[in-house]
């Protein structure tokens, strides 16, 4: 008799029950920011006057969080090829780098919007910085969550157990630097 929930070790479609939980998840997040962005650009599209506001927000500053969002993916990959092996420790070390570059993004983030909020640039000086504030938001709380989960996942799969979420906190990870590919062009170089 197997030690694990039955949820965990079948899989009806020929897709684990994790990995297709994890498609799930992301298909509605697709659909969360999906919404928010083509909102975000026909929005933009209506209001050229939004040019002066975008023109505000900090490419470098985006630019860097992109080359930071990035890295954490390849040490994502990395974490996930340990454990493919095997290499539960090395999988958690891995993702503890993966942790530390979600903790760099949040902490840019947070001096990125003190320095906007502190010059006045708010959630309700207009429309772009409705948008702004309202997509950047929700990604780092994606981010949060995400490194949240990752903590968890880093501690098991240092004591060798359930290495298999590795690849399933890393497909998630992979979807944030996604979504976040297309918000630096849109609120950072489309101005």
């Amino acid at each position: 008799m197997s030690s694990k929930p039955i949820a965990t070790s079948r899989s009806a479609t020929g897709v684990p029950t994790g990995r297709l939980a994890v498609w799930w998840v992301l298909a509605s997040e697709v659909v969360i920011f999906g919404g928010l962005l083509a909102s975000y650009v026909i929005h933009r599209m209506g209001h050229p006057e939004w040019h002066a506001a975008a023109a505000v927000t900090n490419t470098w500053i985006g630019a860097f969080n992109t080359f930071v969002l990035l890295s954490s993916s390849f040490t994502a990959v990395l974490a996930h090829q340990a454990a493919e092996h095997g290499d539960g420790k090395g999988a958690a070390r891995y993702l503890m780098f993966t942790i530390l570059g979600a903790l760099i993004f949040v902490c840019v983030k947070a001096f990125e919007w003190t320095t906007e909020i502190s010059h006045g640039y708010t959630i309700t000086s207009n429309g772009f910085w409705q948008f702004y504030y309202t997509a950047a938001g929700l990604h780092a709380l994606h981010v949060i969550a995400g490194a949240i989960i990752m903590g968890f996942v880093a501690r098991d799969a240092a004591k060798g157990r359930e290495l298999h979420r590795v690849e399933l906190i890393g497909i998630y990870w992979h979807f944030v630097d996604v979504v976040w590919i297309f918000l630096f062009p849109l609120l950072y170089i489309a101005k």
